[in-house]
């Protein structure tokens, strides 16, 4: 665990009632290792947190199981506030890619606020000859299965954003699952793959010397780190969207002044300068928003995935 300082003291003006939580150090839950992009945004929201909040917020990774570990030490908390967790895709397509779950994401999760997006690329080494999406669909309907796509494990929403781009282009390709982004980079520039899907906050330092080359981003709109780089909607394939995301959530029956105390503070760090251009540098776009936003954007997600897990027969884990 690792505590985020920048306690302060409430001011003595706000009513005695708001006083009352929080009264002790917050604990957020974060489903992956220090470093990862969910760890980063913890961080970062939790030290803005803290420092609002008059109390540390303790930053706990429990990585492992598609965020399962993560899910159980959430929910068997008690529902105080004291207890958080950053929510990812990882939560919304569990459902789908277990036999078995100990949590219910929509029942047992209490939404509090959306912290961000980012970027999922189709990316290719820099001597590739594809340049856009269109040349890669039209590599693959000329010479089918002759294109491998890499990605990291199965069931990642990077593995399942190349699975909802061979169903809607209805092309055949051979996905290829690495067990981290490294061993993926590395098959991709020795030529052991020739296209990859990865987010790219990891392999933004390879794409800025220009070893790698997006050519495409996954989400509706383009990214603010890539504004040159088109959307598989351009005129790729039309109604694509697979964004990657992580949002704070509550465990269930945690009561609900305390979560609209939370996403009234959270929104607001996210909405400051200084914590936007925080979370970029680590390729996360702040977003923010109510409980309610969080709730349909979960439930969305779940049914999305379920479909795309159905259609690629994904074998359930």
């Amino acid at each position: 665990m690792a505590a985020l300082g920048g306690v302060a003291t409430l001011s003595a003006s706000r009513p005695a009632r708001a006083q009352a939580w929080p009264a002790k150090p917050i604990r957020v839950i974060v489903p992956n290792a220090a470093g990862g992009v969910a760890d980063l945004t913890a961080r970062a929201v939790g030290q803005a947190l803290a420092e609002r909040l008059g109390q540390p917020v303790v930053i706990d990774n429990r990585p492992g199981a598609g965020g399962i570990v993560a899910a159980q030490a959430l929910t068997a908390a008690t529902p105080d506030g004291y207890t958080l967790m950053v929510a990812t895709n990882a939560h919304a397509i569990a459902p789908s890619l277990f036999r078995s779950l100990p949590y219910d994401p929509l029942r047992d999760l209490a939404p509090v606020v959306t912290l961000g997006a980012f970027a999922v690329a189709l990316i290719v080494p820099s001597g590739s000859p594809l340049r856009t999406p269109a040349d890669l669909l039209a590599r693959m309907r000329r010479e089918p299965g002759a294109v491998n796509i890499g990605t990291i494990s199965v069931g990642s929403t990077q593995h399942l954003a190349a699975a909802l781009f061979k169903a809607e282009a209805g092309v055949e390709a051979e996905t290829v699952t690495f067990p981290a982004t490294p061993a993926l980079i590395t098959a991709l520039l020795r030529g052991d793959v020739d296209v990859a899907f990865e987010i790219t906050g990891p392999i933004w330092g390879q794409i800025e010397a220009g070893e790698l080359r997006p050519i495409a981003v996954t989400s509706a709109a383009r990214a603010a780190r890539l504004p040159e780089v088109p959307t598989l909607q351009e005129g790729a394939l039309p109604g694509y969207d697979v964004s990657s995301w992580n949002a704070l959530v509550a465990p269930g029956r945690t009561p609900e002044a305390v979560i609209e105390r939370l996403n009234r503070e959270a929104d607001a760090v996210l909405a400051t300068p200084v914590l936007r251009e925080r979370l970029l540098a680590a390729g996360v776009e702040a977003r923010g928003g109510t409980p309610g936003a969080l709730r349909a954007l979960l439930a969305s997600e779940v049914a999305k995935w379920r479909t795309v897990i159905e259609r690629a027969r994904i074998e359930r884990q």
